[in-house]
């Protein structure tokens, strides 16, 4: 469940919103004061933020500038004025949105609806690139689990995965053989930790052109391994 902040000094016009906004699904919590709604925004977990742009103690355009520069989720800002100059500033301070007084509720559910929507879209399509580790003709996609050499797929079973992913995601670290077996096989994991250099070993033999000549997985004689 999506959960909102409305800032509100008008306490009817705050009320109409939250009613609106929950029977269709949302968590919605209520400031009336500019610096208490700014406070909570940025301490509090809330995906989508309504703010009016008079309030007391602290104006919607100061709350979205300061609002903008810790978090990015989408913001409302909601006004009676209508002069253009205001919405452009509003804009131009982060705000995704700016909603005139009066307005039908129906319509801010709407839009709510429609930023959270994109922002997921967002949200989504930025992991979905961040899964995806690509450097000098290897391909790793977390998501997939697939490893691709020159856009031919390469067979790792699920260890060999893990260890080369723990790697590629920290290249030029150096990991140890005993760091590599408690991050993979777990620190209470009954085994041998010389089963890191075969799997290192058999990793090299599936991705590197040449596994005498290591291009992607290096030895750290003494030390351990690392991405290059």
């Amino acid at each position: 469940m999506s959960r909102i902040l409305i800032i509100e000094d008008d306490i009817s016009i705050a009320e109409l919103e939250k009613d609106y906004l929950e029977i269709n699904g949302f968590e919605v919590q209520v400031e009336t004061s500019g610096r208490l709604g700014l406070e909570r925004a940025v301490k509090e977990n809330f995906d989508l933020i309504i703010v009016d742009l008079m309030l007391p103690s602290i104006d919607g355009f100061q709350i979205c500038k300061e609002l903008r520069e810790k978090k990015d989720i989408p913001i409302l800002m909601v006004s009676a004025k209508s002069e253009g100059i205001d919405k452009i500033r509003g804009l131009g301070l982060g705000a995704d949105d700016y909603i005139t007084k009066p307005f039908s509720p129906n319509e801010l559910v709407a839009r709510v609806k429609a930023h959270l929507n994109r922002y997921d879209r967002l949200v989504n399509k930025e992991k979905k690139v961040n899964d995806v580790i690509e450097m000098k003709g290897i391909t790793i996609d977390s998501y997939s689990r697939r490893v691709y050499i020159n856009n031919k797929e390469i067979n790792l079973s699920a260890k060999e995965f893990d260890i080369l992913l723990l790697m590629a995601r920290n290249p030029n670290r150096v990991f140890s053989k005993e760091e590599i077996f408690e991050r993979i096989w777990g620190m209470d994991s009954i085994g041998d930790i010389s089963t890191v250099t075969v799997h290192i070993r058999k990793i090299r033999e599936k991705i590197e052109y040449d596994s005498s000549k290591p291009q992607f997985i290096e030895t750290i004689w003494g030390v351990g391994y690392r991405f290059l």
